[in-house]
């Protein structure tokens, strides 16, 4: 019987390099910090000791860019276990991947692959979630891709792809506004019908960012959140309810205290959108 994932309503930021002394300080107003999983899979040295110390002043989500969900060659038993490691040691929050495939058996690509939705895809990733949420005696939370580009061999819809996954593996959802929007965008969706569309009771966190505009929008976290994407995450929130929200900044970083400014906006459409619940 894996341990069920706690209710859990507070706002983060992502740990990033440029603010870790305020991180360490236990001084950045957030409720908890998002770190990426493989950046701390290792044995020992200052990144683990780094992530311990922040880890005595705020809760710790762990957030993977490699588990390779999507993958036919199934999960790797060696990256599996030192993740496990890595969650037993830092006791996170929860645990969360990308709906995508980033590997082979020779080559790792570092990139966030997009999958065909059909049910050959679906039966795939559903085998692969079992032996995730097995090997670490734990569910996860996998988060909706950003797409730029469509299989014509499709025969679900991206949001109907996702809540069938949620059904056959009790995987709960990261969802990020901003992929949804980009996607949305990318592909002429309307992006309330891919939310609502979505089993929104599974979703434990939400993601926002900011994306690089143009003819096709691609999902850069280098900018601020746009209105838009603020629009839809009040749409979103006030959908799931209180959940985690958390702002991701990955390129043109700004100072600790913007990103706390936009976390604070968080707040207030979030306090808005669903007022008695977070009264309570």
């Amino acid at each position: 019987m894996r341990p069920a994932i706690a209710p859990f309503a507070g706002f983060g930021l992502g740990m990033r390099r440029e603010h870790y002394p305020a991180f360490l300080a236990g001084e950045a107003n957030v409720d908890f910090v998002e770190v990426i999983s493989e950046n701390f899979m290792v044995e020992g040295g200052r990144p683990l000791d780094t992530l311990r110390r922040v880890r005595a002043h705020y809760p710790v989500v762990l957030h993977g860019v490699s588990l390779s969900i999507g993958s036919a060659h199934g999960v790797d038993d060696a990256y599996l276990a030192r993740l496990r490691r890595l969650a037993d040691r830092i006791e996170p929050l929860w645990v969360s991947d990308h709906l995508c495939w980033t590997r082979t058996h020779a080559h790792n690509s570092h990139d966030l692959l997009p999958l065909p939705y059909t049910e050959d895809s679906l039966d795939a990733v559903c085998v692969n979630i079992h032996r995730t949420q097995d090997a670490l005696a734990r569910p996860m939370l996998f988060e909706n891709p950003s797409s730029y580009c469509r299989f014509p061999h499709d025969t679900l819809a991206e949001w109907e792809f996702i809540a069938a996954m949620v059904a056959r593996t009790g995987c709960q959802l990261l969802l990020d506004v901003n992929n949804v929007y980009v996607s949305a965008r990318n592909h002429g969706w309307d992006a309330r019908v891919y939310l609502d569309g979505l089993p929104l009771q599974q979703v434990r966190q939400l993601h926002l960012a900011g994306h690089s505009p143009g003819e096709l929008l691609v999902d850069t976290h280098d900018r601020a959140v746009c209105d838009e994407v603020w629009a839809l995450y009040a749409h979103a929130v006030g959908r799931c309810g209180p959940v985690a929200t958390m702002i991701e900044r990955d390129g043109d970083i700004p100072p600790l205290s913007v990103l706390e400014a936009e976390l604070d906006h968080a707040r207030a459409l979030a306090a808005r959108a669903c007022p008695e619940e977070r009264a309570a």
